[in-house]
């Protein structure tokens, strides 16, 4: 009893917390920012250096996409609590998981930066040769793990991509709309959408129905409460996270059936009478209009792809991006308010 309460006791001073919120929401969710931060500011850098003859854009491009794996690693380290010391270490480690996970680095990055920061944290500041122990320890467990997780972390992330892909050339109104719902839901919901389509690599026909289904989230808040929370909100919500109304959410689950509908309905119609596909970075098809980084990702696949932008590529995107979620949601709102599903307040931030 006394060792029990004497490890727990450990633990809690070093920080380390076993929970699958931590883990599996916290760290998860980090992953985004270190992509968002390396491999998308990058791949925009490079596609628009490329294409308006601006050789130092693609040069800085290319540096920002080499240095995602240890921009993840310590977006997660820090999202753990990991102290500088360990944080360092853990560039190496994103390094060498990332390019051993390789399509399907991401998700190896979260196990073994998960595991080398919190065996890290353990061991920080224990020995009066801090300095060599702490990055020694961190470094060689993240090796350990990524050698013996990476390689087949690799082969399932290339198998449910592949597997997505092929099920929505198969059944493209059906996958549409399935693809839409969860990852504008992932969208809303605690979990980050912009890393699960990374680490699964959702692009083409998916990947255009993820990002239609992410809009629909964002946009279709944003407009529904417009009378609740006005201008910022309709620029927090459409332009920033619809993850501020989670906590409404949680209290009326009924003010989520507008937008879940949004994205089902769009992700369908982009898979099937638009055909809108995502051929940028894979991680631009969970980011909804956040930033715009979605359609812009769209943008970057068809400027990388050579094939001349139509007024109906513009018109595709425009419509299903903004303008068909706007509409279903004022009208679902409208409706809701009216059977009084959605009350005063309900939505407001």
């Amino acid at each position: 009893m006394e060792k029990n309460k004497g490890f727990s006791a450990f633990l809690a001073r070093k920080n380390i917390v076993f929970s699958a919120k931590r883990y599996f929401i916290d760290a998860f969710g980090a992953i985004a920012q270190g992509l968002f931060a390396s491999l998308l500011v990058g791949t925009i850098l490079d596609t628009i250096g490329l294409h308006a003859g601006i050789p130092f854009l693609v040069e800085l491009g290319g540096y920002a996409k080499a240095v995602t794996g240890p921009a993840m690693a310590v977006a997660i380290g820090y999202s753990l609590g990991a102290p500088p010391l360990v944080l360092c270490s853990l560039t190496v480690v994103g390094y060498i998981t990332n390019m051993l996970g390789q399509e399907g680095g991401p998700l190896a990055v979260l196990v073994t930066a998960c595991l080398a920061s919190e065996f890290g944290k353990a061991v920080s500041k224990e020995t009066k040769v801090d300095l060599l122990v702490t990055p020694t320890v961190t470094i060689l467990v993240g090796y350990g793990f990524a050698l013996a997780t990476a390689p087949y972390i690799r082969i399932g992330a290339l198998f449910i991509g592949t597997l997505i892909e092929q099920a929505t050339m198969q059944q493209p109104l059906l996958m549409g709309m399935l693809v839409g719902l969860l990852v504008g839901a992932a969208l809303t919901g605690p979990v980050s959408s912009a890393a699960i389509c990374h680490a699964i690599g959702v692009t083409g026909l998916a990947g255009g129905a993820a990002m239609v289904g992410g809009c629909a989230q964002m946009v279709g808040f944003a407009v529904m409460s417009f009378k609740e929370n006005r201008w910022g909100g309709l620029i927090s919500q459409g332009l920033g996270t619809a993850k501020l109304q989670l906590p409404n959410v949680m209290k009326n689950p009924r003010i989520w059936i507008g937008p879940l509908l949004a994205s089902a309905i769009g992700g369908g119609l982009a898979t099937t009478v638009f055909g809108l596909e995502m051929n940028g970075p894979a991680i631009a098809a969970g980011m909804g209009t956040c930033g715009l980084v979605g359609p812009i990702g769209v943008i970057t696949g068809w400027l990388g792809g050579g094939a001349p932008i139509t007024a109906w590529n513009w018109f595709s995107l425009v419509f299903l991006s903004v303008i068909l979620p706007a509409a279903l949601c004022l009208l679902f709102g409208w409706f809701f308010r009216k059977i009084k599903w959605i009350k005063e307040g309900n939505l407001a931030l």
